[in-house]
Order: C-alpha cells, then structure tokens, then sequence
C-alpha cells in the first residue's frame, strides 16, 4: 500500500511539473507575440493593428503596405528565428556541460564566424551569399578545433571554457588585424558582422535560419530526455542508458549549425545565447527541459533588444549593442558568484 501510494505521488508530482511546463511555455510563446505584434505596429509611426493584419493577408494599404511588409516585417521574422537560434544553442551547450559560462559566444564559436566574414568582405573581396556560407563553413571549423583541443578521455567543460576563450582573444586580435587593412567602404561592411544587426534584413534571409531551426533544432530537441540526464554527470546518464559520445557530438554540431547560420545572417548578436539558458531556468525552475523556454527567451531578447535600439533610446544602436550592454554585466556577475562558491573556471 506505500508502494502505491509513493508512486501515485510522483507520478502525480510528475504530471504538475509537466503542467507547469506547459504553462510556462505558454506565456512566454504569448509574451513573444505580444512583442513581435508590437514591433509592426509601432516606430517612428505607428499602424493601426486592423491595417497591420491586413498587410499580413496580403492586402495593399498606402504607407502601411510599404511600412510593415518590406520594413518591420522582415525584421520581426529575422528577430524571431535567430533569437531562437541563439537561445537553443546556448542552453544546449550549457546543459550538455553543466556550466553557465559553455555558451558560443564565450568558446569561440560565433568570433570564428564573424572572423571569417570580416576576412571574406575585406581579403576575398566576397560578397552577399558567399560571405555567408564561407562564415558558416569556418565557425564550424573553429567549433571543430576548439573541441579536438580540448579533448582528453572525454570533453571537460572547464577545459573547452578555458581553450576557448584562448582561441576567442587569438580571433579578436586578428580580426583587429583585418579591420586596421580595410578601406572605409569595406569597413562599414565588416563593422555589422561584429556588433550584430538585423537592420538590413530580408524575407529572403528567413529562410536559411528556419530550415536551420528546423533540423539542427529539431535534432536537439529529440535528445532532450539525453540532455536532461546529462546534468547528473556522464557517469550517471551512461548507467541510465545514454549514449553519452554520440549525444554530445549531435549536440555539438547541431549547436555550432544553429549558431554558425544565424551569426552569418545577422552577425553575432552578443550574449543571447549567454543569458537565454539562465533567464529560462529562473523561469523554469526544475519543471522541466529548457530547450524550448530558453528558445523563446533568446526570440524575446532579439526583438525587444532590436527595438530598444531603434526607437527608445536617443541614438539608434545595433540590437548586439543592446544585448551586449544587458549580458556583460551578468558576466562578471556569475563569474563572481562561481569563485565565491570556490569553484574553478
């Protein structure tokens, strides 16, 4: 009879956490409709919501035909998908190595992306698409040798933390390099592929990002349960039944793909996949996964960041600018928080 009852119990528990959940995706999936709503609606002049709907069914209205459907419209979709890009990446990377600070932007990822833009656009002379599969190819490189180095019997994530952030600073100084070699045309060029911007965005740039979306996400997703477990330790999830070499290698790849599609899109957008995980789980709390909460989280950061710039404050900024400003400070937060907890990076 205590048996039963145990059990009923948390299988009870076990259905609340999943309602929980479910709730909480909820709000956030209507949180980012409010916001992506809102951004069509408002900006330097403001559409009625009745006219916006209308543009949305392909209807031709003066002024808001033109305003919504070629201006905010593609922005507001670009804002959505690489948000959710960077949120998904980051919280994968950083569940798969139980560490706060394994986000792309902090091993390596996206500056070996931007690099290779910035070499494109100023050595290769490349232009439009070819810049960005030539970013693509090579951040999936950088990822590639950032986990070979940091491979010995297994990846630790301090090691992969530490080399990548050596590999990052080398990045950075070339870059520096190029940048002090281009003309003032090419310049203005590489410049957005290292702040982050959506400002020139297309419809036609939505695509690649949710064909991304769709596989490299769609592939993390199906290891959720193996991704779950892995924060009790490989040791743990092995004797549970996961296949810890193969989990972390699709995880990995599809990580650094979603990552390495968005950077070439809209270039780096600083610290969303920092700060999604982490936004999530205080959201979250231990009701589950946060691979989807975290996904929406990054879309919420890139649309309100993207709209900050533009329209609130007295200058307009790139939205990395914004969510560079909002995830430098959290940084030097949780990296004081770990060494008062006398753990190690």
């Amino acid at each position: 009879m205590d048996n039963n009852h145990l059990y009923q119990q948390v299988k009870n528990d076990r259905i609340l956490r999943r309602y929980r959940w479910s709730c909480i995706v909820f709000v956030l999936l209507i949180v980012v409709s409010v916001a992506w709503c809102l951004t069509l609606m408002l900006g330097q002049s403001y559409i009625p919501p009745v006219d916006v709907f209308s543009v949305l069914l392909g209807e031709n209205i003066p002024g808001a035909s033109f305003t919504v459907g070629y201006l905010r419209l593609p922005r507001a979709i670009l804002a959505i998908l690489v948000g959710m890009s960077f949120g998904l990446a980051g919280v994968a990377f950083q569940t798969m190595l139980r560490n706060p600070l394994a986000s792309p932007d902090i091993v390596g990822v996206s500056s070996g992306a931007s690099a290779a833009a910035v070499f494109a656009i100023i050595i290769l002379d490349m232009n439009g698409s070819s810049v960005a599969i030539f970013s693509i190819f090579s951040g999936l490189l950088v990822a590639l040798a950032v986990y070979g180095l940091s491979y010995r019997n297994g990846v630790a994530g301090t090691r992969l933390i530490l080399i990548g952030i050596g590999v990052s600073a080398m990045i950075e100084s070339f870059i520096a390099y190029l940048l002090s070699q281009a003309n003032s045309w090419d310049l203005q060029e590489a410049m957005r592929w290292l702040t982050g911007s959506i400002n020139s965005a297309q419809l036609s740039q939505a695509y690649p990002a949710l064909i991304s979306l769709l596989i490299f996400g769609g592939l993390l997703l199906s290891r959720t349960k193996d991704l779950e477990m892995l924060r009790m330790g490989d040791e743990a999830a092995a004797a549970l039944g996961v296949s810890v070499g193969l989990t972390r290698v699709i995880v990995v790849v599809c990580s650094v793909g979603l990552i390495a599609v968005a950077t070439s899109i809209t270039g780096p957008i600083a610290f969303v996949a920092f700060l999604s995980g982490p936004i999530a789980a205080r959201i979250v709390g231990s009701n589950g996964s946060l691979l989807i909460p975290s996904a929406l989280v990054g879309a919420c950061l890139v649309l309100i960041g993207d709209y900050i710039g533009q329209f609130v404050l007295p200058s307009r900024y790139p939205v990395g600018v914004i969510t560079g400003a909002l995830g430098a400070p959290y940084l030097i937060y949780l990296i004081i928080r770990v060494n008062r907890k006398g753990a190690s990076l």
